[in-house]
């Protein structure tokens, strides 16, 4: 497990996987993993001391190119707006970017996910060619910069190159907009094999159908099986109503329907949005242990709808939050609309929870943790050796945290207020933010202003 001896921070209250404990000394190796977690120790020598220790949050669903949309949809068309009026506005800005580019977006986005309090993230990559249409030299070019810009920011990453092949149901042609996304299985399979020396620690590598729209079942199965079996995979599914109307046309099922009859779905699979589902379907995917991706400030932004998280929770389902097209970055402000989605909806509070853990921001940090680490198919989510060594120490001095009882803290970060509570980021025992700012923060931020005025002059 690891090799030397490489840190080691005593924590006054840590949140492990069976909940807050206090003195406990928290120690990790030169390769980043967590070996030692000892309850009511005494703080060593020289130790670092922090008040609040917390697991860093695993971002399970991201497109990190649509950090630098931000703000530029914001505007209202002609007619209704909906998801695929975005669409349209997106495809239009991805046209342009370059490799070079995308480093830099993607390098802005993981500092700026580090400070919030994510210490990895999912990468649902599929901007795969260039303006033209044409595969780069290299065919893992575009993924090969994402990773990059994670080895500068230090945050961990899942890599899930995107198979792309249809424009909608029925192997639809694609639009000539599309056409920077295009891959069949065969290439997806040429660009994991490209990213295999990167696997690591920091790196894990699977792959993602972008959805029953985009990749046919045959495709699917196709690379499904050649990938080893512990490898993640991640589509979009039912995310919008006029994807579900397309799928019942073409299938005569809903969207999670089709998949499930046509797929072996089980606990190495992330659905994500997952929005608009029947109960059979939410039986469905709790019994098969995948893990839905929810992302309710995407899902929001673009009018999607609301998932059924009650529900999933009573037949024992599995979640993770992600920022998806990142108009937001913090999973505070994820979770914590997701839990507000629930309250408008039902007209009722504190819907996260359960018999064994009423407290609602206990509840959903520690299962979003155990959904995200599974979506990424990574050692991630809780303070215990072997994990690797992510975590977060909030601002003891904060006034939402003064005088608040250890078993309230989690409620306090997550529903008083809108300050970031995290002050310093430990990722794959390297501390990468420092008093709230990223230790690279000056450097990464001019390339990606640079960037945002190339982009924007077209």
């Amino acid at each position: 497990m690891g090799g030397a001896l490489s840190g080691c921070l005593f924590a006054r209250h840590a949140l492990l996987p069976q909940g807050w404990r206090r003195d406990v000394l928290l120690a990790w190796d030169a390769a980043g993993d967590l070996t030692r977690i000892q309850e009511d120790a005494a703080p060593p020598a020289g130790a670092e001391v922090a008040e609040y220790v917390l697991p860093g949050m695993v971002n399970l669903h991201s497109h990190a190119f649509q950090r630098a949309l931000g703000g530029m949809t914001e505007v209202a068309g002609d007619g209704p707006d909906s998801f695929w009026t975005w669409r349209e506005l997106m495809y239009r800005f991805a046209r342009h970017i370059t490799p070079e580019q995308m480093e830099a977006i993607a390098a802005q986005l993981f500092a700026e996910c580090l400070r919030h309090g994510y210490t990895a993230v999912c990468e649902f990559h599929y901007l795969q060619r260039d303006a033209a249409g044409a595969l780069y030299a290299r065919p893992a070019d575009t993924a090969e910069r994402v990773l990059a810009a994670a080895r500068v920011s230090g945050i961990g990453v899942t890599m899930l190159p995107v198979l792309y092949s249809h424009a909608g149901f029925g192997e639809q042609a694609l639009k000539p907009e599309q056409a920077r996304f295009l891959t069949g299985a065969d290439d997806v399979l040429r660009i994991v094999e490209a990213l295999a020396p990167q696997r690591g620690g920091q790196v894990e590598v699977g792959f993602a159908p972008h959805s029953l729209r985009a990749a046919g079942v045959a495709q699917i199965r196709e690379v499904a099986q050649a990938l080893p079996a512990d490898r993640p995979i991640h589509i979009h599914i039912a995310e919008q109503q006029g994807e579900v109307r397309q799928s019942l046309d073409y299938s005569g099922r809903r969207p999670v329907q089709y998949l499930y009859d046509q797929v072996d779905v089980d606990a190495r699979w992330c659905l994500v949005h997952a929005t608009h589902v029947q109960p059979d379907e939410v039986a469905l995917m709790a019994a098969s242990g995948a893990v839905a991706g929810l992302c309710p400030t995407t899902e929001a932004n673009l009018g999607d709808g609301l998932f059924p998280l009650a529900e999933f929770i009573a037949a024992g389902g599995r979640f993770g939050v992600g920022s998806d097209s990142h108009v937001s970055q913090s999973p505070v402000e994820e979770l914590r609309w997701l839990e507000y989605g629930q309250r408008l909806q039902r007209q009722q509070r504190n819907v996260a929870a359960t018999s064994d853990e009423r407290r609602v921001g206990d509840y959903l940090w520690q299962a979003a943790l155990r959904g995200g680490a599974q979506a990424s198919g990574r050692k991630l989510g809780a303070l215990a050796p072997g994990c690797r060594a992510d975590l977060l120490v909030l601002d003891e001095t904060h006034v939402n945290l003064c005088g608040v009882a250890i078993e309230n803290v989690l409620g306090s970060v997550l529903f008083c207020g809108n300050d970031k509570l995290v002050r310093d980021v430990l990722c794959g025992g390297q501390w990468q933010v420092r008093g709230g700012r990223h230790v690279a923060q000056d450097a990464i931020a001019s390339a990606y202003k640079r960037t945002l005025a190339q982009l924007r002059a077209l």
